[in-house]
């Protein structure tokens, strides 16, 4: 298929989160809040845990994209969830605040990357592990890593009832 019929990477890295947000609301919707924080995969993250870090993951991410387009070739060190203070006070919030603060920066991180231009998501930054660490290879990064957080969040699902269509 050709680029233009299938949209540029760039695009469908937008989708791509977009479509990925939806999944979130989908695999937590109608849950209380006892399922929520219900570890139904002993000694895993739950589904609002799991929540929470998707929230910090965004964060982290939004944060390097923001030092990317305003400096050049922001350093950058490898992000570790443990050990994390604001992942640690995230999951002290309810479960209906971390969803909500996801929703709305995925929203706002989505409007942010839809106003760049070709040559903005092409800036870099440095990172120890990645030599190649353009603004599209952090968007795809995280949309990787959510993928698989999405995955988890399908499994511990299952614990808890019938998925909603």
């Amino acid at each position: 298929m050709s680029e233009q019929r299938r949209g540029s990477i760039h695009d469908r890295l937008l989708v791509r989160l977009e479509q990925q947000a939806e999944d979130v609301g989908r695999l937590t919707a109608g849950l209380a809040e006892e399922s929520l924080v219900r570890q139904t995969v002993p000694g895993k993250w739950s589904l609002k845990e799991l929540v929470c870090h998707l929230v910090r993951s965004q964060q982290v991410f939004r944060s390097r994209i923001e030092a990317i387009l305003s400096q050049d070739a922001p350093a950058f060190a490898p992000y570790e969830s443990d050990g994390d203070p604001q992942f640690e006070a995230m999951r002290a919030r309810a479960s209906a605040e971390v969803l909500e603060l996801f929703f709305r920066e995925r929203r706002e991180l989505v409007l942010r990357l839809q106003m760049l231009s070709p040559g903005e998501w092409h800036r870099s930054g440095r990172h120890p592990e990645y030599p190649h660490y353009a603004l599209h290879f952090v968007i795809e990064y995280l949309a990787s890593h959510e993928a698989h957080h999405l995955y988890q969040m399908l499994q511990r699902r299952a614990f808890l009832g019938v998925l909603p269509d």
